[in-house]
């Protein structure tokens, strides 16, 4: 998952030219399949294999550096990707955002458009009504920019719970993605689908061959399942998969308190965390490395209310 390409005055959220070149020399290496995101879900919802090593590209937020930078260098390459809109942005002709037409014309290139509701709101901190308004005006948009309301979203900042899901599927959508790490799995909830970010801070070539290297740990019964939590600190756990019943030297770690207290019983993890996580947003990641040298992954991300 990227989202600006050159734009260094916004390290959190940009990656260099020369990371985001070093990315495209290591997909055509010749051991990866780069797929479209629409191909790689129909294949994971109809038990379908995937080729090893299989990745899927995602951009959210439609800057004008996609269409500047990356698309010329995704499509020299042979590269599909999928970007994720906020129609707002785009409505109101922001220097800094790509227009209707750039759309259109990556569109009509075979890019996959996705929405990010209408005005990039922080949905879990809105009310229903509030989150349905903004997703009835950006269908609404769509409609009428593109001629037809986008299968895919990505929940801005990544951050969702039980009742928004509901709220995204009511309005017409397959699957949702949000922005936590791990790689895509049919375990993999289909309202909250993981995805590894990338900016100059975490998009050195190091990490980038890890991610796209990394497998997933099937799993069934995660809790807490809601991504906003509604106890904290949560008691998190899941139930590993027969075929990754065998898995060893599972660790997991939390972005505030470290390595987590963990428990196995049988094929169920149970993890216990220290103390409270404080309001906002705040990560689960549970990995493995394989005698293969890759590393499995399962992270989650929970948005945390004030109290």
């Amino acid at each position: 998952m990227y989202h600006r390409f050159g734009e260094s005055a916004h390290p959190s959220t940009n990656i260099r030219i020369d990371q985001f070149e070093a990315h495209i020399a290591e997909l055509q290496t010749g051991g990866y399949t780069v797929m479209s995101v629409p191909d790689i879900l129909t294949a994971v919802n109809s038990g379908q294999s995937l080729p090893d090593r299989t990745v899927g590209i995602t951009i959210d937020d439609a800057y004008l550096s996609v269409y500047t930078e990356a698309w010329p260098r995704l499509r020299r390459a042979g590269f599909p990707f999928t970007l994720f809109v906020a129609t707002d942005p785009v409505d109101r002709g922001f220097a800094s955002f790509m227009s209707w037409d750039q759309i259109r014309d990556l569109r009509d290139n075979g890019v996959t458009i996705g929405s990010q509701t209408a005005t990039h709101l922080h949905m879990p901190a809105n009310r229903a009504d509030r989150n349905k308004e903004d997703l009835r005006l950006s269908n609404q948009r769509f409609q009428a920019e593109l001629g037809a309301k986008p299968p895919l979203f990505a929940y801005p900042f990544g951050e969702a719970s039980n009742s928004i899901q509901e709220i995204v599927k009511e309005f017409g959508f397959e699957h949702a993605f949000g922005q936590h790490s791990g790689a895509l799995h049919a375990s993999s909830d289909r309202f909250y689908m993981p995805r590894f970010a990338l900016n100059e801070n975490f998009g050195d070539t190091k990490r980038f061959k890890l991610v796209v290297n990394a497998l997933p740990v099937p799993h069934t019964d995660l809790s807490p399942l809601n991504p906003t939590l509604t106890t904290n600190p949560p008691l998190f756990g899941f139930t590993l998969s027969k075929e990754a019943a065998s898995l060893r030297g599972l660790t997991c770690y939390s972005g505030n308190q470290g390595k987590l207290q963990m428990q196995r019983l049988g094929p169920r993890v149970e993890v216990r965390l220290a103390r409270n996580f404080s309001p906002g947003r705040a990560r689960i990641n549970c990995t493995a490395l394989g005698s293969d040298g890759r590393w499995r992954w399962l992270g989650m991300l929970y948005y945390v209310p004030k109290s």
